[in-house]
């Protein structure tokens, strides 16, 4: 299996070079198309909050780039410098998905319930797989059981990266759907957030098969070690 992942991770990797940058070119010319409405990103999350009936999540501007996200510990929706001051179609899509999220977690959204248990594990799987994978590959004639470890930490993230995407999907398709019910947006605009949005998916669906990829690898490494055992 070792050329053929090679040649499958190489694929992987285009394809998510390709979607980065598709997705930034989206943003970018999205970027340029003022709302009509003259609303900021933060405005239309509050917006969204509120016609939900949400009363207890706070909008806030997080520093940098590509940084916004909701967080469901101390229930904020955080928006990017960017996102949260800009009056532009892309900015309106990025603000309304992170509510999404909000509202997902106000009716008890089962898959973001389910990620939401996740992260702990996820948090310990991550610090320790890569040592563990890579101790387990040069000690598996010795002692196989290592890499297993290595591989269920791994499977851990994968499965994380699985469940991401219903979750991630269904923020979307709240978003446009409330951006759309309450007419929030004309045409152009609305087509160029469900652009933004769609581009923005395709990331966690290209993570979640570059996790499988090499979950599968990992696996044929394990198990060509005990064949030849």
């Amino acid at each position: 299996m070792g050329s053929g992942y090679l040649i499958l991770a190489g694929a992987i990797m285009l394809f998510s070079w390709l979607v980065s940058w598709r997705l930034k070119s989206k943003f970018e010319h999205y970027s340029k198309l003022h709302l009509q409405n003259n609303m900021s990103g933060a405005e239309i999350a509050e917006k969204m909050l509120a016609d939900n009936g949400i009363r207890d999540v706070r909008v806030i501007s997080t520093p940098g780039q590509l940084t916004d996200h909701y967080n469901p510990m101390d229930k904020t929706v955080n928006l990017s410098e960017a996102v949260y001051n800009q009056r532009n179609a892309a900015a309106a899509a990025v603000a309304a998905h992170e509510c999404g999220h909000a509202v997902q977690h106000a009716v008890g959204y089962e898959w973001l319930t389910m990620r939401s248990k996740l992260v702990p594990f996820v948090n310990v799987a991550s610090t320790y797989m890569q040592w563990v994978l890579l101790a387990g590959i040069l000690m598996l004639n010795t002692f196989p059981g290592l890499l297993l470890a290595g591989i269920v930490l791994f499977a851990a993230t994968t499965v994380f990266s699985i469940v991401t995407l219903p979750v991630e999907y269904d923020a979307s398709n709240r978003a446009l759907a409330w951006l759309k019910n309450k007419n929030m947006l004309n045409p152009a605009e609305y087509a160029g957030a469900e652009d933004s949005l769609k581009w923005a998916a395709r990331t966690y669906v290209v993570a979640a098969l570059g996790s499988i990829a090499t979950l599968l690898y990992y696996l044929s490494i394990y198990l060509g070690g005990n064949r030849r055992d």
